[in-house]
């Protein structure tokens, strides 16, 4: 089994904290589904949020999903002038099969346009 690396991003409509954890569950889900990957399968997440984001913690979202025994922590993102409001990204240490080529990293809504190259 192999350590790979996941991303993955979403920009929510709101800083708000229910809307917060309904988006970063959304984000988490779709991570999973999409690669073949149970909670079993992660190792640690990385998130990070934009300095305009100040109503919860993503990882606080997360929890609520039920990644309870999974090491998580929270960063802020570079205050670039001209970067997308609102964004949650993540970067998720997983045990996986794939092949890195055949990594699924997860852009949802808006947030596809932050990597083109990569979103699915």
């Amino acid at each position: 089994m192999a350590v790979r690396a996941v991303r993955g991003a979403v920009q929510l409509e709101q800083d708000e904290s229910g809307h917060m954890h309904e988006q970063v569950s959304a984000l988490m889900t779709s991570l999973l589904e999409r690669n073949g990957l149970t909670a079993e399968d992660l190792i640690s997440l990385w998130f990070t949020a934009t300095p305009d984001l100040h109503s919860d913690f993503p990882a606080a979202g997360a929890r609520k999903l039920g990644i309870v025994d999974v090491p998580l922590i929270c960063a802020q993102e570079l205050d670039v002038a001209g970067a997308m409001p609102r964004v949650v990204r993540v970067l998720a240490h997983v045990e996986s099969e794939l092949p890195k080529s055949e990594i699924n990293h997860v852009y949802l809504g808006a947030a596809a346009a932050l990597r083109k190259d990569i979103a699915q």
